[in-house]
């Protein structure tokens, strides 16, 4: 009989990406995927740790999994990415009940390091970074039929100064762009239409004499390719010669995640985000000049430490003269080892002037997003039928935008692009009907 695992993931498009990649690992080395953590052999958390919130969610998570391994013994729990790289053994100090803490570069070590953790009765640890792992030559276990996360970048070279992902993802990695356009040929092969290239700075690729804008033309014209969006970006390396290629190649898609992070340029500085917000506006204005129709979505962090009420308006300015599609709002969380943590005790904005500001800004965004969508309504729009949804019995399907419809259809249709006319929205997800194939 196979061994058994249960995948359960947090994090980022990034940690979604790294669990098809460790599903793809345990399947080739035998392992049968089960339908619930209950009925399997190990247990694996892929973690997230750029906030605290997220580390406390997951610790919880894996406590209540421990029952697992109570009523079934000789399960193994392990738990997975950011989170593992940034506590290393001080994990399995704090909850005794996990076997195996395994960093973002460890995965092609997974069955071995099951194998010790059943032979030893837990404690493995492996959270070394290795500057040469791509993950080269392993495949991936696809949760989609229809679109595809295409990691093209690990780690990161920037600094921001409230930010743990270079020290739990070590420094910039790129991947060979022969091999990202290899595997694209074959997904596409396979059906695939739709491809996410991936990675933590993603614009800021480089290869030899390959930088993003060729490797994302590359992309949008290889065989069968219909929609390509990328993510994240920083605004730093968003240049003319990108949007050309986005204006230009009718695959990429007019839609894009520009994390801002804050209005106001003296809490930029502080951040070492090494841009003003002048010079971001700048960048809308050029994505805008070239794709009237683009959709921009952005991350924004308030509280951060030294944040007064003047550079909170600065941020609701910003996002009334941006006007958001979406947006990834968050209070600042102090994450242990970053620079952030260093600065001045009387810069600390109090919890509950953050949560107020926060709440602000949600407010806002929600509101714009909502008179956003709500202007579509009555219009036809393109979308591919990604899968059933959640509730009745409905299809999702997604724009060129990003945006959500629900439409109602038979199930054969996922993966099918279809115009639709947009009936209604609830703020953040459209209803729809087909008006042609």
């Amino acid at each position: 009989m196979s061994k058994t695992y249960w995948v359960e993931t947090y994090g980022c498009q990034m940690n979604l990406s790294d669990s098809e990649l460790m599903e793809g690992v345990l399947a080739s080395s035998g392992y049968a995927q089960v339908s619930a953590p209950e009925d399997a052999d190990v247990i694996l958390v892929n973690t997230c740790a750029i906030r605290e919130h997220a580390e406390q969610r997951v610790l919880g998570r894996v406590a209540e999994l421990n029952r697992v391994k109570r009523e079934r013994p000789g399960t193994l729990i392990g738990v997975c990415g950011c989170m593992a790289q940034r506590l290393g053994t001080q994990l399995i100090e704090r909850a005794e009940h996990v076997d195996m803490v395994i960093g973002p570069d460890a995965y092609r070590s997974l069955p071995q390091l099951i194998d010790q953790a059943a032979r030893d009765g837990g404690g493995v640890v492996d959270v070394e970074l290795k500057d040469s792992e791509n993950y080269e030559g392993l495949e991936l276990r696809r949760k989609s039929q229809v679109s595809a996360w295409i990691p093209i970048q690990r780690g990161c070279d920037y600094r921001c100064t409230f930010c743990i992902v270079p020290f739990t993802r070590g420094p910039e990695k790129n991947r060979e762009p022969d091999a990202v356009l290899r595997e694209i040929e074959e997904q596409a092969a396979e059906g695939i239409t739709e491809f996410t290239l991936l990675g933590q700075t993603v614009n800021s690729y480089r290869y030899g004499d390959w930088d993003f804008p060729r490797l994302l033309r590359a992309v949008a014209r290889l065989p069968g390719v219909r929609r390509v969006r990328f993510t994240s970006p920083h605004p730093n390396d968003l240049t003319r010669g990108l949007v050309e290629v986005m204006a230009e190649e009718d695959a990429v898609c007019p839609q894009l995640h520009l994390p801002v992070q804050s209005g106001s340029d003296r809490v930029l500085k502080r951040m070492a985000r090494r841009y003003t917000r002048a010079e971001y506006m700048a960048k809308v204005g050029m994505l805008r000049d070239a794709i009237p129709h683009i959709a921009l979505g952005t991350d924004i962090i308030v509280g951060f430490p030294g944040e007064d009420e003047t550079d909170f308006e600065a941020t609701l300015d910003l996002v009334r003269s941006v006007r958001y599609d979406d947006a990834f709002t968050f209070r600042y969380s102090a994450r242990e080892g970053t620079p952030s943590t260093r600065m001045d005790q009387d810069w600390v904005v109090p919890d509950h002037v953050a949560q107020g500001r926060l709440e602000r800004l949600i407010a806002l965004v929600r509101e714009i997003a909502a008179e956003k969508n709500l202007a579509e309504v009555g219009k036809v729009a393109g979308v591919l039928v990604e899968k059933r949804a959640r509730r009745g019995d409905l299809l999702q399907a997604r724009t060129d935008t990003y945006k959500v419809v629900l439409i109602p259809g038979p199930e054969d249709w996922i993966g099918r692009y279809m115009r639709v006319a947009l009936t209604g929205t609830s703020g953040a997800t459209f209803t729809g009907f087909p008006v042609e194939p």
